[in-house]
């Protein structure tokens, strides 16, 4: 597998006897374990995945590739000790996830080589398999969406329409939201990620909803924001711009580009319009494992899109006391364009009671 081929070379670059990857999303992604605990230790000729009584049975199934070890003590003392019996002496760790603790009980034993973000520059790429997932948790979200513009009405709380909308997705098959749902409307929509209150939603509010489902440890992210019952002509206006600058960065961004690049499609539409200000965070990132990881479409990214990366296309117009529109799809990047995933309407909508 090609995953394979390229933590085989991070062991050959960094000159490594063993990589260890303790990292919940990165041990999921190199060994397809979904447990809560355990730790994977890849070399060139062996893959282990060690993990406890709990999962003797269903860690063998999950990682068919990997050599399944039972652990007998505490996780940390007994990878210690399964590496010193190994004879591994140069191990790779994955210096962002590794705590002060493990790294003062590893050191003493190991030549530590940090290795920062390398099994997420993998994972950034996704196989066909994974897409399948991802395509699945946005379906979820787009038929979420349908049925969600049919319940929303003034009175209700922005906790109703969130409980409302999980419930939706998990009838759906969704295993879990894959980040804090939200809802946030009026004066509150003004809050890039304002999750769901109390606040009660009102006939001229503005809603944006932004949320996400997991499938088979794989998540979709989308945002719709539409008006209940009526809208000023401030916030129609909004909503205009915000949409002509996400159909130009839908249309325009494709493999080759920078993340910057990519950002600046969609900002200078909003710029153009006076609203720059009011436009405060990147225009997307990726998603896969996690909702959000690389690539950053962002102003000061660097980062090269190649094929089959996933990526939200995200623009918004914030206005303090006032209200927000923000809308996002997720996306395949391609060599000639994006291909959307998410397929929920975007017209301008206002429902009502």
């Amino acid at each position: 597998m090609i995953k394979y081929e390229k933590l085989n070379q991070i062991l050959e670059r960094n000159n490594l006897d063993a990589l260890l990857i303790m990292s919940p999303y990165n041990r999921r992604y190199v060994s397809g374990f979904s447990g809560s605990s355990g730790a994977v230790v890849y070399t060139n000729d062996n893959k282990y995945l060690i993990s406890d009584f709990r999962y003797k049975n269903q860690a063998p199934k999950e990682s068919v590739d990997f050599e399944f070890v039972l652990q007998d003590k505490g996780l940390l003392p007994f990878v210690t000790e399964f590496l010193k019996e190994k004879g591994f002496k140069t191990v790779g760790f994955e210096s962002e996830h590794v705590n002060f603790n493990i790294y003062e009980t590893l050191k003493n034993d190991f030549d530590l080589v940090p290795l920062t973000g390398e099994v997420e520059k993998i994972r950034m790429v996704k196989t066909s398999e994974e897409i399948l997932k991802i395509q699945k948790a946005c379906e979820i979200v787009d038929e979420t969406y349908v049925h969600i513009l049919k319940f929303v009405k003034s009175g209700m709380t922005e906790l109703e329409v969130r409980n409302e909308l999980e419930y939706k997705m998990a009838q759906l098959g969704s295993e879990k939201p894959s980040f804090d749902t939200i809802v946030a409307s009026g004066y509150r929509g003004a809050l890039p990620h304002g999750a769901a209150s109390n606040k009660v939603i009102e006939r001229g509010d503005m809603v944006t909803l932004d949320f996400g489902a997991y499938y088979e440890g794989y998540a979709s992210d989308i945002t719709r924001s539409f008006a209940v019952e009526d809208v000023t002509s401030e916030m129609e206006k909004v909503y205009k711009i915000v949409l002509e600058s996400q159909l130009k960065a839908l249309d325009e961004i494709k493999a080759g580009m920078t993340g910057e690049e990519a950002d600046s499609i969609a900002r200078d539409v909003i710029k153009s319009y006076g609203y720059g200000e009011n436009f405060g965070h990147s225009l997307g990132h990726g998603f896969g494992l996690e909702v959000h990881e690389g690539p950053a479409l962002a102003q000061k990214s660097d980062i090269v899109l190649t094929e089959n990366m996933l990526i939200t296309i995200e623009p918004g117009i914030y206005i303090d006391n006032v209200g927000g529109v923000r809308i996002e799809d997720d996306a395949i990047v391609t060599k000639d364009g994006l291909k959307k995933l998410t397929h929920s309407t975007k017209d301008f909508i206002i429902v009502s009671n």
